[in-house]
């Protein structure tokens, strides 16, 4: 060390993540000070009431435009369950049968929502194949392909009860 530089008496954050070992928490959480974790967790959600409420919906929509953009499997739920809500209407099943098949096709719907989160989360982590993420992926596809035979099912008993 040269003599006209005098040493760091606190080495910076930066320099204590480069030599931290990738698991130390510590190392990678900001110093937040003498915040408890309630306040943190307070600071970080942002507003209470109404316009938690606004927020929330705002992220809701957000979620909804992104599966819509980026995810196939979810824009032909979405225009399928279109099509069935519409076919419903008109066709003249009893209120309790409207009922079950609404569920039905909001289930799919948000198997299909829980679905793409699995696999962008799978992908976001790695995209290299691994048996873990493979089941991950796997058990959200098997999770929506029982909402949609559901949704089949039912809307096969539903033609039935009109015959």
């Amino acid at each position: 060390m040269r003599t006209d530089q005098s040493p760091d008496p606190k080495p910076s954050n930066r320099d204590s993540t480069r030599n931290a070992s990738p698991h130390d928490h510590a190392s990678h959480t900001p110093d937040i000070g003498s915040q408890t974790a309630e306040s943190f967790a307070e600071a970080a959600k942002g507003k209470t009431g109404l316009n938690r409420i606004v927020k929330a919906a705002g992220f809701s929509a957000d979620c909804f435009i992104a599966a819509y953009k980026n995810e196939a499997a979810f824009r032909q739920v979405l225009w399928l369950n279109a099509v069935l809500f519409i076919v419903l209407i008109f066709i003249p099943f009893t209120l309790p049968i409207k009922m079950a098949l609404l569920i039905a096709s909001f289930v799919s719907l948000i198997t299909e929502l829980f679905n793409t989160g699995i696999e962008a989360s799978v992908d976001h982590t790695s995209t290299a194949k691994h048996p873990l993420a493979k089941i991950a992926k796997d058990v959200g596809s098997a999770a929506q392909f029982l909402a949609l035979g559901l949704l089949f099912i039912l809307w096969l008993m539903a033609l039935w009860s009109l015959y």
